[in-house]
């Protein structure tokens, strides 16, 4: 099992549209993420922006591939782009394939 853990910026003009749409996520989204192994999946928003996504799966690379492949990411990601900072701190962009994620150097079991 893989532990995920990773890092994007929310724009700070967005962070209560960001929060209110996570409260609300589509149904067939949800079902798209268990069906290609993201489980444990949680995000973690802090007030400047910084987002922490972590999730556990058994294989990273294929659990993204699964997602790529499916109509209902391409929608999802259409639609949060505008909320991203991504590197070079331009707005927008998929924030799917701009994650920056943190190498795991510590698990207590």
């Amino acid at each position: 099992m893989q532990r995920v853990c990773f890092l994007l910026r929310v724009r700070s003009d967005r962070l209560d549209e960001y929060r209110a749409r996570h409260g609300a996520v589509w149904p067939d989204m949800l079902a798209a993420l268990r069906a290609a192994g993201w489980g444990n999946y949680s995000l973690f928003l802090r007030e400047d922006g910084l987002l922490v996504g972590y999730l556990e799966t058994d294989d990273f690379a294929g659990a993204q591939r699964a997602m790529e492949d499916t109509a209902v990411n391409a929608r999802w990601q259409a639609e949060m782009a505008e909320f991203f900072e991504l590197p070079g701190g331009e707005p927008g962009g998929r924030a799917d394939i701009g994650l920056e994620r943190l190498e795991e150097v510590f698990h207590l079991d």
